[in-house]
């Protein structure tokens, strides 16, 4: 099936204000039954988790329901998903308790391909430990990560292998398997940041072979959280910092505070918005338990990881679309445009950079326009040193509610720009 695009646009008040937005690696839009769920949440009673009062049911529902989404949305058992304010604050949480098991002579291997936030935090926890950080370098002329560079990092000594899924700046898809089944070999724990990836792809945290997993739901619709899944196993190995009246358990060890029940709504609604987005485009959160639709065995209970499933491959297809509209679009303009996110397997996201014009420049013309492009290197800090990219270039990125119409108004503000 195909996503009604039009039906799927109506969901979303913020495309009532005539704005086309291409902007998502850096945050989606919110669909009506995400904020309603949030704002639900909020006026229903609400208490501390208990099981005494109905509110105290409430914030025991609004976990528990958050847990069983990222566990579909995840491929992942409900005890291993962990919230967090952010993916990057996930990331420090764990690189502090991971290498409080390193020591002097062991060694990392990070990625240049990577958001700031799988790096930072793994050379400063490093930098404590007096261990070793090595590279897996990016090829410029294809934009991938160079896999040889990856064989000469790796080492008997390596503890920690961190390394995106997808480029939050070119879009680039390393082999994450690949990287995870020879850091494996070696005893190496694998860090995977899934923030742009799970905006486009049905993730499987298993079969990418990735020990710890992060991803942030307001990427793909939800509200500005954090996720981390791991196996349950695994993460009763680690032991963090916590309160001492604070639970034990997992994933409850990892979660510090008081947790924000109607920001877990929000994000669960926005897990059951994308398990519909195949039929009609107007899933919202109360279709979580959906049964069979038309091309199902009659009264079969379609669950909601098939329904993600079905969706994301439309999604794909859709965004495939409508990227091949701008890439076509952006090759029409000529010389003037250099267009970096050349990779052979990546997301809808395309950096590009203007022959003597500034980005910025292109920034603001464009939202003169109502065309919401944003122009910088996006933390992807090594991947702009590394490549010599310009700084600021412009970012493209898609999300569902993309169309057509958005990219014709694109491509008419960088020609006017040009």
């Amino acid at each position: 099936m195909a996503i009604d695009v039009a039906a799927l646009r109506a969901r979303f008040p913020s495309l009532a204000q005539g704005f086309a937005f291409f902007d998502g690696p850096g945050g989606t839009q919110t669909p009506t039954p995400v904020a309603e769920a949030v704002a639900r949440t909020l006026t229903a009673p609400l208490s501390n988790r208990g099981l005494v009062s109905a509110s105290e049911r409430n914030a025991e529902e609004a976990v528990a329901g958050f847990r069983a989404a990222y566990a579909d949305f995840l491929g992942v058992a409900e005890g291993g998903v962990v919230h967090g304010r952010s993916a990057t604050q996930l990331t420090y949480d764990f690189s502090r308790t991971l290498a409080r098991s390193w020591r002097s002579g062991d060694e990392i291997v990070l990625s240049r391909l990577d958001h700031d936030s799988n790096v930072r935090p793994w050379i400063q926890a490093a930098g404590r430990a007096g261990v070793t950080v090595r590279w897996i370098e990016i090829d410029a002329a294809t934009a991938e990560l160079d896999l040889g560079s990856f064989g000469r990092a790796l080492s008997a000594r390596t503890r920690l292998v961190a390394v995106t899924a997808a480029s939050n700046v070119l879009g680039t898809r390393p082999p994450v398997r690949e990287i995870a089944d020879r850091a494996h070999e070696v005893g190496a724990l694998v860090f995977v940041d899934g923030v742009h990836y799970a905006a486009h792809h049905l993730v499987d945290v298993p079969a990418l072979g990735a020990d710890l997993f992060v991803c942030s739901p307001y990427k793909f619709l939800g509200p500005h959280c954090g996720v981390l899944a791991g196996s349950p196993g695994f993460l009763e190995t680690l032991v963090p910092d916590k309160l001492l009246p604070s639970p034990d358990t997992v994933p409850e060890r990892f979660e510090f505070g008081t947790l924000p029940y109607e920001i877990l709504a929000g994000a669960t609604a926005a897990v059951d918005f994308l398990a519909g987005l195949d039929a009609t485009g107007t899933t919202g959160a109360t279709e979580a338990t959906a049964a069979g639709r038309a091309g199902d065995a009659p009264g079969t209970a379609v669950s909601r990881r098939e329904r993600l499933a079905r969706s994301l491959r439309s999604l794909h297809d859709h965004e495939n679309a409508v990227r091949a509209r701008v890439e076509e679009g952006l090759r029409a303009l000529g010389d003037a445009v250099t267009v970096h996110s050349r990779a052979r397997d990546r997301t809808p996201t395309v950096l590009m950079s203007f022959e003597g014009r500034d980005a910025r420049g292109a920034q603001a013309h464009l939202a003169a326009r109502g065309v919401v492009a944003p122009a910088g290197s996006f933390y992807a800090y090594e991947a702009f040193t590394a490549l010599k990219l310009d700084d600021p270039a412009l970012r493209v990125g898609l999300a569902p509610y993309n169309d057509f119409g958005d990219v014709d108004r694109l491509l008419d503000g960088l020609a006017s720009f040009l």
